[in-house]
């Protein structure tokens, strides 16, 4: 077979042992620079001292004496670029995505604050509480803290015992570690660990020249090589349970030490097939527990590619604390089938090409490439790594994987992780045994096209219907009837039989509900397009319409309400109440998910009534992207005519309820920290002439996770409080995980919203007060010329990275034709081009309050907050190093900021109230 990475790479190494990897992807317009760093948690041998290459992540973007921060941070927004980093157990990645033209200029930045990175001991203070603040926002995810107990209790010695965040003692302690700091830097960030990847539309041998150029003074390191402790073998088996404060799902985890990556040796890829096969969607068990006895209603297998031997791990989410030792005994039966029986070499293959037609699927842009290269080339800084495991996968036999299942599928190896908030039955702090059992016309349909030279074809159904055409008691039927289409299988066939037949082709179709929009989108291959066709459009032509389909997703779509949404995500929990209440007595007025009493009160005769009502022709867009044939298109079209013709929707204004003066909810949750969402209602949409400029002034106030905003300046960089804060004039939900929201969110009413990612209890009222102020600021005062001017230009080069990849440019397509403007990317271009400071300060004043606004905050002392809010005491921060006089003079001002509120503004909600 063709090697899976169709690219030429020039590789060079430097004198000085930089490795670089350039090569021009065929995309245009787009660079995409990753340097991964073959240091992450697994460094940090020494005792008390973990968590520091993820703190090196955040400490690389305080800038150099060449490139303070903010002068660091001005290049980058010139260049319109996003960029970020990650730590992971092996290895730290920078990246960073902007306009080719810029090339020359960031090589130069980033090989300044790799050889130059200059920081204080208050930075290092300020800096480590905002990692305190990152670490209690992961605290509320109980799949987060069992990952932690499973780790601490398989290792012994090996410094995967502890999580890329590390322990929190050490974490706590950070801030008397600045010398120690100084020396992990030293130690690690050298070019001899380092790699330049640099993928786009690019010439890689100026591109080499240009790094050299930059990066060729970088000095290597001068010390021995700190060695990582070997993890000794495991004598028996582990078994470990923690119980989880909050209400929560249990969670049964059976994970067994394995083999270290490696690209050429087989043992790593093995296993990855045998766990895939054995516990992914395609497999007997998955159909058995989560789609037919609904037992669980997540399981998934989890082998991470490590540098040193790692976990294998299968995991299930199981829905009753009861059913927790039958789920996990299956679990261990099944894995005693695969010591003893081979796996049938078709399902073998089929794997294989699911996983190259997967692979292919992510070599749709330059930064998915750049980024896929870094995952694999940080083991042994080398291009050929991913074209020689794909070689390698390729060779691997049946009796391959049921050797490599007899190595490592050992009771003695095992390791036995359980989580849960109720009790579990007895027989759960005993190890499993792993013994085996028993010893229509389509030409008026309104099509999008969009030319790709990708082999991916990619199709979107829009139909004009969401969740605010849910009827009255009924809310959540608009989602609930979407995933009855793509996750409950056909007329025809079940949903397990259909999972089954996707499998090889790597095809997927899913279904995506918002407010007044409901998206199906299909992906396969030019290849395998007509059978995937096959496959997967009768779900919506001719819905199976199960019973026990039925069950099995209304019961999940009741756990994401209340246990992901509700329970385990304090942040989007916030940000969706902030849209009930805003939006409470119109259709917008709960979330898509629903409500409990509603989703509790639907039945499978109410999703059949959406689903003929809303799922027709006549309330439906296509459209279509890749390389398709015109005959493959014309099937797809013809295929739909079965629809409906059916009515259009009438969709009427949705007015939101603007507050007066400020009103505070807050939800009383067992939580760490406070979450604070902040916002009212406007009445701007794309196509609206303010739009334009209220979309630069919330990029200028704080775009989503970027850090050029000023809300994210004062609040997280300066103060250190948290570990985010952004604006929004478009709903974005989901965005925790995301750089940029999801395409085909179209409303007919937004908000203008203010999101501050958790602050520490003690700094809540400080936080909120200092983000009114600046948003005070912002109206009353403007964006300054110079200010304005550096964000247009941001904003006019990264629209592109908005819109990079294949399924965001023609989600955008669409979205264009249902608010009736041109084309995204030339709209938000020539809209900005007219643009003045005058022109934006003018529509800030228009259309944003900084005195009606309904708040959201979440904290486990309700009753403790509200006197705080109400005290005419001023709010105070209390900074671990120190801080410049302007600061502390700004600080008391914040702190006396008046909020006007009486006890009457202040409402107290459990949280079993939230989404009732």
């Amino acid at each position: 077979m063709p090697p899976v990475l169709p690219f030429p790479a020039l590789e060079t190494t430097l004198p000085n042992g930089l490795r670089i990897i350039a090569l021009n992807t065929g995309f245009p317009n787009l660079v995409s620079l990753q340097i991964p760093v073959q240091t992450g948690s697994r460094n940090e041998v020494e005792s008390g001292k973990s968590g520091f290459a993820h703190f090196f992540e955040h400490m690389m973007f305080r800038g150099t004496e060449r490139f303070p921060a903010e002068a660091y941070q001005e290049v980058i927004t010139r260049a319109g670029a996003r960029q970020n980093a990650y730590t992971t157990d092996d290895y730290t990645n920078y990246h960073i995505t902007f306009a080719k033209e810029d090339l020359d200029r960031i090589l130069e930045l980033e090989a300044d604050r790799f050889m130059n990175l200059q920081y204080t001991e208050s930075d290092f203070k300020t800096e480590a509480r905002a990692i305190l603040g990152e670490y209690n926002k992961s605290a509320a995810d109980p799949l987060t803290k069992l990952f932690e107990v499973q780790r601490q209790h398989a290792y012994t010695t090996h410094t995967y015992k502890h999580t890329t965040m590390g322990f929190i003692a050490d974490i706590e302690d950070m801030p008397n570690q600045f010398e120690y700091s100084r020396t992990f830097f030293e130690r690690w960030y050298r070019p001899e660990y380092a790699t330049v990847i640099i993928a786009g539309d690019i010439d890689p041998e100026a591109a080499t020249a240009m790094v050299e150029k930059h990066w060729s003074s970088w000095r290597p390191g001068s010390g021995t090589p700190v060695p990582v402790p070997p993890e000794p073998a495991q004598s028996a088996p582990v078994v470990v349970h923690h119980r989880w404060d909050s209400p929560t799902l249990p969670w049964v985890t059976i994970g067994f030490h394995g083999p270290a990556f490696s690209a050429t040796e087989k043992e790593y890829v093995a296993l990855d097939f045998v766990f895939d096969l054995l516990f992914g969607e395609t497999s007997d068990l998955y159909r058995r527990l989560v789609e037919r006895e609904q037992v669980v209603d997540q399981l998934f297998p989890y082998l991470p590619a490590s540098q040193d031997p790692g976990l294998a791990t299968i995991m299930a989410r199981v829905k009753r604390p009861e059913d927790t030792v039958y789920v996990r005994d299956a679990i261990a039966q099944t894995l005693a089938q695969a010591v003893f029986r081979p796996i049938p070499a078709k399902r073998l293959d089929d794997a294989k090409s699911h996983a190259r037609y997967s692979f292919v699927r992510t070599l749709d842009n330059s930064e998915s490439i750049a980024s896929t290269l870094a995952r694999y080339v940080r083991f042994e800084r080398r291009y050929d790594t991913l074209n020689e495991l794909f070689e390698t996968s390729d060779t691997c036999t049946p009796d391959e994987l049921l050797a490599v299942a007899k190595r490592y599928l050992r009771p003695d190896n095992m390791v036995v992780a359980t989580l849960s908030h109720d009790s579990l039955p007895a027989a759960v702090a005993t190890p499993p045994s792993l013994a085996p059992p028993g010893a229509a016309a389509l030409t008026t349909l309104k099509t999008i096209s969009l030319p790709s030279p990708s082999p991916l074809v990619r199709f979107k159904l829009l139909f004009t219907t969401g969740s605010s055409d849910d009827p009255v008691n009924r809310h959540g039927l608009a989602a609930l009837s979407a995933s009855m289409i793509t996750e409950a299988g056909s007329a025809e066939q079940p949903f397990d039989e259909i999972t089954r037949a996707l499998f090889p082709l790597a095809a997927s179709f899913s279904a995506q509900v918002d407010r007044d929009m409901t998206t199906f989108t299909g992906v396969a291959h030019r290849d395998t397009l007509d059978r995937f066709l096959e496959i997967a459009l009768p779900q919506l032509l001719s819905p199976g319409f199960r019973e026990e389909d039925f069950s099995r997703l209304k019961a999940q779509h009741l756990n994401e309400l209340t246990q992901d949404l509700r329970s385990n995500n304090e942040e989007e929990l916030g940000k969706e109440r902030l849209q009930e209440l805003l939006f409470a007595g119109t259709p917008y007025g709960h979330t898509t998910l629903g409500s409990i009493s509603g989703l509790t009160a639907i039945t499978l005769d109410d999703v059949r009534q959406f689903v003929s009502r809303h799922y027709t022709r006549a309330n439906l867009v296509l459209g279509i992207t890749g390389d398709i044939a015109p005959a493959a298109g014309d099937a797809l079209k013809q295929a739909l005519g079965a629809l409906p013709e059916g009515k259009p929707r009438l969709a009427y204004p949705v007015t939101g309820n603007q507050p007066e003066g400020l009103r505070v909810e807050v939800i009383e949750k067992d939580t760490r920290s406070v979450g604070v969402s902040i916002g009212h209602p406007i009445a701007i949409r794309r196509g609206h002439p303010d739009f334009v400029a209220l979309w630069l002034a919330r990029a200028w106030l704080g775009e989503h996770r970027a850090s050029n905003g000023r809300l994210y300046n004062r609040i997280r960089e300066v103060r250190g409080m948290n570990y985010g804060d952004y604006a929004y004039i478009e709903a974005f939900p989901r965005g925790m995980y995301q750089f940029f929201p999801d395409p085909n969110l179209g409303r007919r009413a937004q908000l203008f919203e203010l999101w501050l990612r958790p602050l520490r209890p003690e700094q809540a009222v400080f936080g909120l007060k200092l983000a009114l102020f600046e948003l005070r600021k912002m109206v009353e005062i403007g964006i300054p010329t110079e200010e304005f001017e550096a964000t247009r230009e941001y904003l006019a080069k990264n629209v592109f990275v908005l819109t990079k990849t294949q399924d965001q440019q023609l989600g955008y397509a669409l979205d264009s034709d249902w608010y009736g403007i041109p084309e995204y990317t030339g709209y938000i271009r020539e809209e900005l081009a007219k643009l003045t400071a005058e022109r934006v300060n003018e529509v800030i004043r228009a259309h944003i309050s900084p005195d009606n606004l309904q708040i959201v905050m979440i904290s486990a002392n309700a009753a403790a907050l509200r006197d705080q809010l109400l005290s005419s005491v001023p709010a105070t921060i209390a900074y671990d190093g120190e801080k410049a006089g302007p600061l502390l003079v700004e600080d008391r001002e914040v702190g006396a900021y008046p909020l006007g509120l009486a006890p009457e503004h202040i409402r107290i909600t459990p949280l079993d109230a939230v989404f009732a």
